[in-house]
């Protein structure tokens, strides 16, 4: 497989604030939320795009895909049980350019979506956006003692490039866990 171009700087700037189609359907074991999409990832219409993003990478690790699939093969999550989603869908630079309210009103409209689908499992990719959005301010990583009607919620770190907390390994590490609770 080739891999697609990059965007250009103008169609990053013209991202701003564009959305990304769920990746959503029946039966799903885990439905992954990110915190919202980078601009990469709004230019190319792919979730976790952006170079230096180890959402794909960690997935692999973890045993979630038999490899490692390139953000242009998403589709192929469906088949597996899996899918993607953001707490907020409107793209920014950084996710510290939303404000609470929008992550608070994001919130809501992911517990409406969970309550759509009935994932057996929302994984929320960040605690600091879970808190925010869902108003547990000493939530950590790992299960979560709410749920989303019968859909369990996990935390699980941001596999962004900026969150230094957490390399691909312990990143890997904590999605395999969540692979075993659900397998």
């Amino acid at each position: 497989m080739s891999t697609p171009r990059r965007p250009t700087p103008a169609e990053l700037i013209a991202a701003q604030d564009r959305t990304i189609p769920d990746l959503v359907g029946p039966d799903l074991r885990v439905l992954f939320s990110g915190i919202n999409p980078s601009l990469y990832s709004a230019a190319t219409g792919h979730h976790f795009a952006r170079p230096g993003n180890r959402f794909w990478p960690a997935l692999h690790r973890s045993g979630f895909t038999d490899r490692q699939l390139h953000p242009s093969q998403q589709f192929h999550l469906p088949a597996l049980g899996l899918g993607i989603t953001n707490v907020v869908a409107r793209a920014t630079a950084r996710a510290d350019e939303l404000s609470p309210a929008e992550l608070v009103e994001g919130g809501a409209k992911l517990a409406a979506l969970v309550a759509t689908w009935q994932p057996r499992v929302l994984a929320v990719l960040g605690v600091t956006a879970y808190r925010a959005a869902f108003g547990r301010p000493k939530a950590a990583i790992g299960p979560q003692t709410e749920r989303f009607g019968d859909s369990a919620i996990w935390v699980l770190p941001n596999p962004s490039g900026l969150n230094a907390h957490y390399q691909i390994d312990g990143l890997a590490t904590e999605f395999a866990k969540l692979r075993r609770a659900v397998a």
